[in-house]
């Protein structure tokens, strides 16, 4: 009786050790490398990251998270001035620096988690829009408080969206084309040729990809 006890428990444990390294090879080896294979075939593009490249080839970053364009820090300086020659996204907690639109380093990502009616949040939309109003308006064009749209003085919930609304993307014109002495006519048209319409063309809303918006810009200047 003992050994048989002995023998049917090594028959169930062998049993089990046979299922482990099956579905260890069938679930963590063969599922894997078939899934990155239709994957890199399918989609390379989005299998890789969403990388996007710059003129000579370079990758640039990924068109899934968001960069911030700022000037270096001075000396005595907290929080990075916002380079005003490029398109700026969406104010955010988690973007990294990127002044001269090669790389970018994610810190951190999360949302504000305020309500509408939290006296710190309404402090930052103001201070925010005041400074969207300062830092777009131009000798020749104001841009006036009605002009602002939502999510020119708020963040995504993640902190790290990519994407800012047409309208944004316009109300910069101005300022961009000053900067980088363009005509409001050239950048006009930059911004319209990326606004990517609506998903299926019911899906959400237009949007525009800053940091393909800025490649094309850098593009645009040192043509």
């Amino acid at each position: 009786m003992a050994n048989n006890s002995v023998g049917n428990t090594w028959r169930i444990l062998w049993a089990g050790l046979r299922a482990l390294l099956v579905l260890t090879v069938v679930c963590g080896v063969l599922y894997p490398l078939a899934v990155t294979g239709i994957a890199q075939v399918a989609f390379p593009g989005k299998a890789n990251g969403s990388e996007i490249q710059d003129a000579s080839g370079k990758v640039v970053g990924s068109e899934l998270i968001g960069q911030r364009y700022d000037l270096p820090l001075k000396d005595g300086e907290e929080t990075a001035a916002p380079d005003l020659k490029w398109f700026q996204p969406r104010p955010s907690n988690g973007l990294g620096s990127n002044s001269v639109n090669t790389r970018y380093k994610l810190i951190l990502s999360g949302a504000t988690n305020r309500s509408g009616d939290n006296a710190d949040l309404i402090r930052w939309v103001k201070d925010a829009k005041a400074a969207v109003i300062k830092g777009n308006s131009t000798a020749g064009h104001q841009v006036k408080p009605s002009d602002i749209p939502a999510d020119a003085v708020t963040s995504s919930g993640s902190g790290l969206d990519p994407h800012i609304s047409p309208e944004y993307a316009k109300l910069q014109v101005h300022r961009v084309a000053e900067k980088n002495h363009l005509t409001v006519a050239q950048v006009d048209r930059l911004v319209a040729d990326h606004t990517d319409d609506r998903v299926l063309g019911f899906i959400g809303e237009p949007r525009v990809n800053v940091l393909r918006l800025n490649v094309a810009l850098k593009e645009l200047t040192q043509g």
